[in-house]
This record gives structure tokens, sequence and C-alpha cells, in this order.
């Protein structure tokens, strides 16, 4: 891990009595409602520590390697299976939709708001989702994460920075990846941001 920050911008916006958001009117009311929005007002628990961030990104790497083995062992329904229990312990989707958009994913179907369409693009299998061949299927066996940083406020926390991970064959492929965290009522961590892309190339 490169650099840890404190989030200390917000604390001072609030002092200076500055609103962090727009405040929402009759005009923008109407958009407002065609959008998936969770409300996390209601989810109080404890400040997130550094160390709960960084042991969630592991047990996320070790998540996929596990997938990958499952699929390789037992088969695509062995590894769905397998995935549904991922997906509910690590991320927030019990807390309404989360703003996940994934390496390979492409429109119409970029972003996957729902449990079911994250599903789809790890393990493939899902006709409402006809290119996703399962991310996690690929034969994955090991990875590291480098934080570029990771900032914390209080319940939330957001992480950034590069995840490698290597395959059967040896093959890495590196992504550029972000991740959000909330606590939840039971005081574990969920993600409910996750983008990650392939870095950019000049190419």
């Amino acid at each position: 891990m490169r650099k840890t920050l404190a989030l200390t911008a917000i604390t001072g916006l609030l002092a200076a009595g500055l609103p962090l958001v727009a405040m929402p009117t009759a005009a923008n009311a109407q958009a407002v409602d065609a959008y998936a929005v969770a409300d996390l007002s209601a989810v109080a628990a404890a400040p997130i520590t550094v160390e709960e961030v960084l042991a969630a990104q592991r047990a996320w790497g070790d998540a996929l390697v596990a997938i990958a083995t499952e699929y390789d062992r037992n088969g695509q329904p062995a590894a769905r299976r397998f995935a549904e229990q991922v997906i509910d312990s690590a991320y927030g989707y019990n807390l309404g939709p989360v703003a996940f958009k994934p390496t390979l994913a492409a429109a119409p179907t970029t972003f996957r708001t729902t449990r079911a369409s994250a599903l789809a693009y790890f393990v493939g299998g899902d006709r409402d989702f006809p290119g996703d061949s399962g991310f996690a299927l690929k034969g994955w066996r090991s990875y590291e994460i480098d934080n570029a940083a990771i900032i914390i406020n209080g319940t939330t926390a957001i992480s950034m920075g590069n995840v490698r991970i290597t395959n059967s064959s040896g093959a890495v492929t590196t992504v550029d990846k972000t991740w959000g965290y909330v606590r939840d009522r039971e005081g574990n961590l969920r993600i409910v941001l996750h983008h990650s892309s392939l870095p950019y190339s000049a190419d």
C-alpha cells in the first residue's frame, strides 16, 4: 500500500456551512426518480478502519480465486452457487443498488446495479446477459493488490489502486480498481462502489 489519506475536506465544508450536494428541487426530482438510488442513511455503525479495508480487499481476491477453482473442479453450477454466497457476503445489494462497473462489461449492460447482473458478470449463464462468459471463471490462481490511496471518512471508505491477477497459465492481468465501502447494521463491510477498468494505453 503506497499511501493512506484521511478525508478531512468534507469536515471543513460542513463546518463552513457549505452544501456538499445540490438540494433537490421540483425541476430535478423527476430525474432523480429515474435513477437506482440506495438510501444508506439508516446504516449506523462504528468508523471503518484501514485494516478492515485491507481485509475486505483480501477477501475479495481470495473469493475470486476460490470461484475460479470451484469452476475448474466442479463446473459452472457449483461456481455459481459459490459466487452467490460471495456476492451476498461482500456486496451491498441487500442495502439497495450497487455502483458496479466491471472491467469487461459493455453497453447496454455496462453497469451492474443489481445482484442478478453482478452474478451474471462473474459466472455467466444468464440469458439476460448473453455477453457474459464469466469473469471469475478464467482460471485465476493468485492476486496482488497495490493501493494508491485509501480514504476513510467515518462509516465510509474508498480505495483506489491496481489489482494484478494471475491465471493458471501464469498470465497476469492488471486492472485499475476503485472500491467504496459502508458498514452494514451487523457491522460488516459492504462494497457499494466497484469500478474496474483496464489501464490506459497510448498505443
